[in-house]
């Protein structure tokens, strides 16, 4: 239950019942429905919550929106209600207090709902597929993806709490001009492994990673007869199918030593195989969308995408002006394009599939790709312009001693996930990862995260409910346990520290709806903050331990509320909750 929303509720309730009583009294005109807005004020010196509905209704009623807020709360009745207290400030607003019941059913809600604290139906059930990550297999994944990995597993778990049908996928492109590199720069270690360095060239754009060499050496030990026997396609054939199956595998692994699994492993090579891209290509095709050139098939990406922006509110003249290109869909060789591969990917997706919505979790390198695919799955009549959802990612930048630690996939000098993991903790990376905002870069620094005081914020938080735990550990030896809310008389809960603790708690559903709507899994990590922060306050300045015995059990009890919250919310970020630190 999302209490905010429930109290915001009440007072439109209230507020509605009390326009009918001056209504009908003469007080205030009829048939002036109240509108406005109600809002948590930023400072609690005016209360809890502000409603605007003086203000809205004041042109309707031709009255001061103060005499309107006047008169509606000469006829408020607040008995058994959330709220203790209302007044009017300004112009007209409308605060209203919280009062006791308000604040103990956040508690008993938290007790009551326990794992699914936080859920909603806001997502109504709806399909949609997350995919993120989706590394090229040709190599070890680096921070760009472990950063992707993070944000993907969490707004799925984000998405799923807030009531939709998540679907996780990672798209493994086996196929292509990647593939081929691969498999050229395999050859060419094997080739240098064989018969020396000097004696044949590495290609210039080939991966110099060492794993390239490492899987070279492998492939040697199970082909003592290479390179007789085979021409230099079919070796370099059975080399991409070497390293394929010893890359996934290892990627697999990596990714599930993360916290991350899948529902399922996507092969583009599959769409190629089944046909399905030149399927997708003659749909375009069909409906008027491509054109031949040089022997090349191409798709009328400038003119979707003009249709596309003009659609999104520009002027055809505006539209005009952009510097739009076509893309190649097949080449002259007979080859389809990743470009097609994508288009059908997506169709796969939407149509295919049925998901009603599609997120994609992508480097900030690819914001020009997604309009055109957008566009192009426009061209099929699937609404890729509504349905294909992109979340860019910005960079990692890797810092150590203050200074940052270059990487470069091309050059073998990336800093791997494996890697990462062996430096620093699954929890601290994931904790890091999702810490700031997909849209912003993010500096992620080595020493701060292994370092174990309150400058850690994921130490922070654990710490918090590893303290908790500690609390209810040693009360419970001394025969003083956490009892049921009913019990418990949650109304002495009066003090500052209790009602602003109780109040972070409220905010978790809200926090979670939030995220979801935003597709931003980082509101979680600051919220997890914020609630580590006001725990601390509230046990630095309530005693439990000695304090009176009704007392002492509200606010364990209260404690005991927080430790759920904590467990709860890490366990969205993929983040464990130790008892003992």
């Amino acid at each position: 239950m999302n209490l905010i929303d429930a109290a915001k509720e009440q007072i439109g309730t209230l507020l509605n019942e009390a326009y009918e009583r001056c209504a009908a009294d003469g007080t205030l005109p009829g048939g002036c429905p109240l509108g406005g807005t109600v809002e948590i004020p930023k400072d609690v010196v005016f209360g809890d919550y502000a409603s605007s509905a003086a203000m809205a209704a004041a042109r309707r009623m031709r009255m001061a929106p103060r005499k309107i807020a006047d008169a509606l709360t000469a006829r408020l009745d607040l008995a058994g209600t959330y709220f203790e207290s209302v007044s009017v400030a300004g112009a007209g607003f409308i605060n209203f207090r919280l009062g006791a019941k308000w604040y103990g059913d956040v508690i008993r809600c938290v007790e009551s709902e326990g794992e699914s604290y936080g859920c909603s139906d806001a997502g109504g059930g709806e399909r949609v597929m997350v995919e993120f990550v989706s590394a090229n297999p040709t190599g070890p994944m680096h921070m760009g993806n472990a950063r992707g990995g993070v944000l993907g597993d969490t707004l799925a778990n984000v998405l799923a709490k807030a009531g939709y049908d998540v679907w996780r996928e990672f798209y493994v492109n086996d196929a292509g001009n990647q593939i081929h590199k691969f498999a050229t720069s395999i050859y060419a270690r094997a080739m240098q492994e064989k018969f020396g360095e000097e004696k044949y060239a590495f290609p210039e754009d080939g991966y110099h990673g060492e794993d390239i060499r490492e899987l070279a050496r492998g492939f040697l030990e199970t082909a003592p007869t290479f390179p007789e026997g085979k021409s230099e396609e079919e070796w370099q054939e059975d080399m991409a199918r070497f390293g394929l199956e010893r890359n996934i595998p290892r990627m697999k692994s990596d990714l599930k030593k993360y916290g991350i699994e899948y529902d399922q492993w996507f092969y583009e090579s599959g769409l190629h195989s089944s046909g399905y891209v030149a399927e997708t290509v003659e749909i375009l095709a069909k409906n008027g969308w491509t054109y031949e050139r040089e022997g090349a098939l191409w798709l009328k990406t400038a003119e979707l995408l003009r249709r596309k922006y003009i659609s999104e509110g520009k002027t055809p003249e505006e539209a005009e002006k952009l510097d739009l290109k076509d893309d190649v869909l097949r080449r002259a060789n007979g080859f389809y394009t990743y470009f097609a591969a994508d288009i059908a990917y997506h169709r796969d997706k939407i149509e295919k599939r049925g998901f009603s919505k599609v997120i994609n979790v992508w480097g900030a390198d690819h914001h020009g790709h997604v309009a055109r695919l957008q566009a192009a799955v426009d061209g099929l009549g699937l609404e890729g312009s509504k349905r294909i959802v992109i979340v860019l990612m910005q960079l990692v930048n890797l810092l150590q001693n203050g200074e940052p630690v270059r990487m470069s996939k091309r050059t073998g000098k990336a800093i791997a996930l494996a890697d990462l993991l062996d430096e620093i903790s699954v929890d601290a990376a994931r904790f890091y990862f999702n810490n700031r905002a997909s849209t912003s870069p993010l500096d992620f620094d080595l020493d701060l995260a292994v370092r174990q005081d309150s400058e850690n914020p994921v130490y922070y938080v654990q710490y918090a409910h590893a303290r908790i735990c500690n609390l209810i550990s040693m009360l419970a030896s001394e025969g003083q346990a956490v009892k049921p809310a009913g019990e418990v008389d949650l109304t002495l809960l009066t003090d500052d520290t209790e009602t602003a603790l109780i109040k972070q708690l409220s905010a978790y559903p809200e926090e979670i709806k939030l995220a979801a709507r935003d597709l931003d899994p980082s509101r979680v990590n600051k919220y997890l903050v914020e609630l580590s922060a006001k725990f601390h306050r509230f046990y630095n300045a309530c005693r439990i331990k000695g304090a009176r015995a009704d007392i002492a059990d509200a606010r364990l009890k209260l404690a005991d509320a927080v430790r759920s919250v904590l467990e709860n919310a890490l366990g969205v970020l993929g983040v464990s909750a130790p008892e003992r630190m």
